[in-house]
């Protein structure tokens, strides 16, 4: 879903965005609700910023990437983090573009965006390559979600994957491949 923004382009550096996981939902430009195999997702706007509301059977997540005033969490480059019965990776990305090559990703990743049904995507008036945009997928335990943030005063864009899911259990037995044991159970060198 492509939607034009009914504010003012306000956040003016990539270099502002900061990170939080755990804050209460903030107030929204426009959300989408999805159900994804048991999970209940909300995709959130906050100009050119982001919130992601995950709600599942075993506990809720909050990621926002904002520009939020007195925060001390600058956006990191790498998150993971284990809470309750989940684990939370995060990653950042920052590309620096020619004014021509910015034009082009904008217009790639607002097309990907705008048609796709877990997607949503919000530019602002009288700046089309200004813009914040979210996708979100299912893959088996995990929900996934990647997010852009372009700010084509500076030709930065900022990109974000992230990773929720349940906690596997590890095994902590060790087992011989089949081929390197003889039939008499003795070990075999090649």
């Amino acid at each position: 879903m492509l939607t034009t923004l009914k504010t003012a382009y306000t956040d003016t550096r990539a270099g502002d965005l900061a990170w939080a996981l755990g804050r209460e939902p903030l107030p929204a430009l426009a959300c989408l609700d999805l159900e994804l195999t048991g999970a209940h997702v909300q995709l959130r706007l906050l100009g050119a910023s982001h919130q992601v509301l995950l709600d599942e059977g075993y506990g809720s997540c909050s990621e926002t990437v904002a520009c939020m005033p007195g925060s001390s969490t600058p956006l990191p480059l790498g998150v993971s983090k284990r809470f309750g019965a989940w684990e939370y990776e995060f990653a950042t990305r920052v590309e620096t573009l020619s004014p021509g090559s910015f034009s082009g990703r904008a217009a790639e990743l607002l097309a990907l965006v705008a048609d796709h049904p877990n997607g949503l995507a919000g530019t602002f008036p009288g700046a089309p390559h200004a813009f914040t945009a979210l996708l979100v997928q299912r893959h088996e335990l995990q929900v996934q979600w990647r997010t852009w943030h372009a700010y084509p005063q500076e030709g930065r864009l900022v990109s974000t994957r992230t990773r929720v899911g349940a906690m596997r259990e590890r095994s902590s037995a060790v087992t011989v491949r089949e081929a390197e044991r003889s039939p008499a159970g003795e070990s075999v060198r090649a």
